[in-house]
């Protein structure tokens, strides 16, 4: 642990630590039995969850996520940013502290677009190589001018300084406008709305109300926002000295978001749903494992032993996703009548298009960089459950127009997990910190 790290705990007191230790210790108590056991809408029980990706997935999908072909996603600077305060989602409030905060977010947030040569030579090959393959699906911004290729090696995921009432509007877009929330609830689902005093837990009563599909839709999205939030606390800058910053995990940021006391019982419902979006990718991994073991399908980066290996390794975290025992059964959705089924998958699909679309108007280049890669990958993968019969019919020598992948969707799709994998081992590292806290 950094020294940085020792200071960012050590001034806590034994309070925070007790009761951080509530929402995340395996000792029998009231929190505990929110925070662990069995998720509610599946089978599967969290220690399982933990258990498994830590000594299974985590190592591999590191690993894979520093290949050429999984390392690099196309990211563009949308028209609604170049033009400043005219989006109605990155209008920043006029007043001294915001102005500080955003540009200390300028800075942090800012993309590190530095390419070898040889990569901006691949990147060409790539592009032609892509362009000859048969496309079945939407591209979407692939294809724009304005993007361009982006190392996600050179530019983590963590805290940049953008906060306060913009980043604020983009998060309440986001659950307000997707979320099927029933016209009678009148606060705002936005997790870090004023609560007036209502109890978080009996707050989420509506939700019951909902049919399988929008509670899972919901759970997604909040679990998402839980993902990033603990990115943000596990790689916080806790000080910078002769412009040299330093990162590490902050608890107090961690407590703020997720501590049962201060979220008034939110805390360990966000984290709940965000062991339920693992599952849901985790099903999706598995479903699709039969589209990448055909010989027609390799990932193409122009070196063909690389190529080869990043493609062995990325099947052994398939075998390993299938061999995970306590799936969600993604067949318990969708099962009403067929019409009603279409017209709700439909819906998914526009609501995640406007996801994206707002994501596309974060006014941080770095944290729109990863919403847009993490909400992308979580589109694949409902994309890739929602296929299920295209991709039991696949042909094994030649492409299928019932179902195909881009190399955005895969890079998006795996990252994606990998954040989420990630999200889950940094839960057990705050555990380990705050025990050596007490």
């Amino acid at each position: 642990m950094s020294r940085g790290a020792r200071r960012a705990g050590a001034g806590q007191g034994a309070a925070v630590a007790v009761q951080l230790l509530v929402t995340l210790s395996f000792l029998p108590s009231v929190v505990e039995a929110q925070v662990t056991g069995v998720l509610d809408d599946c089978l599967c029980d969290i220690d399982s969850i933990d258990n498994f990706n830590t000594f299974k997935i985590f190592p591999k999908i590191k690993k894979l996520q520093e290949r050429d072909y999984f390392r690099y996603y196309k990211s563009k600077i949308p028209v609604g940013i170049k033009a400043g305060s005219s989006n109605k989602y990155s209008k920043v409030a006029n007043n001294t502290k915001e102005l500080e905060d955003c540009e200390q977010a300028n800075k942090l947030g800012a993309i590190n677009s530095t390419l070898s040569n040889q990569s901006k030579e691949a990147f060409i090959d790539w592009a032609r190589y892509d362009d000859s393959q048969d496309h079945f699906c939407e591209l979407d911004d692939e294809r724009s001018p304005a993007a361009q290729y982006v190392d996600l090696l050179l530019n983590p995921e963590r805290y940049t300084g953008y906060k306060g009432s913009s980043a604020w509007r983009v998060w309440n877009s986001i659950y307000e406008e997707n979320c099927f929330k029933p016209r009678s609830v009148y606060r705002p689902l936005n997790p870090l709305a004023p609560s007036r005093g209502e109890d978080g837990e009996s707050f989420y009563t509506w939700l019951e109300g909902l049919c399988l599909e929008k509670r899972v839709f919901y759970k997604l999205i909040s679990g998402l926002h839980a993902s990033i939030n603990l990115h943000l606390c596990a790689n916080y800058l806790l000080e910078e000295t002769w412009g040299k910053p330093s990162w590490g995990p902050n608890m107090k940021e961690f407590k703020r978001r997720f501590d049962p006391v201060e979220t008034k019982g939110e805390g360990p419902r966000r984290l709940k749903n965000l062991y339920f979006l693992y599952l849901i990718e985790l099903r999706a991994l598995s479903k699709v494992a039969p589209y990448f073991e055909r010989s027609i399908v390799d990932l193409y980066t122009g070196n063909g032993e690389e190529d080869a290996n990043t493609k062995t390794l990325l099947l052994n975290i398939f075998q390993d996703t299938k061999s995970f025992p306590m799936h969600f059964d993604e067949k318990s959705m969708f099962a009403g009548d067929k019409k009603g089924a279409k017209s709700l998958k439909e819906e998914f699909r526009l609501h995640f298009k406007n996801i994206s679309r707002i994501m596309d108007c974060v006014g941080c280049d770095k944290c729109r960089l990863w919403g847009k890669l993490q909400t992308q990958g979580l589109g694949t993968a409902l994309k890739i459950l929602f296929s299920e019969k295209e991709i039991q019919k696949l042909p094994e020598n030649s492409p299928s127009k019932g179902f195909q992948l881009t190399r955005q969707e895969i890079v998006a799709l795996l990252n994606a997990f990998g954040r989420l994998s990630t999200s889950i081992r940094e839960l057990q590292n705050f555990k380990v910190l705050l025990q050596h806290s007490r």
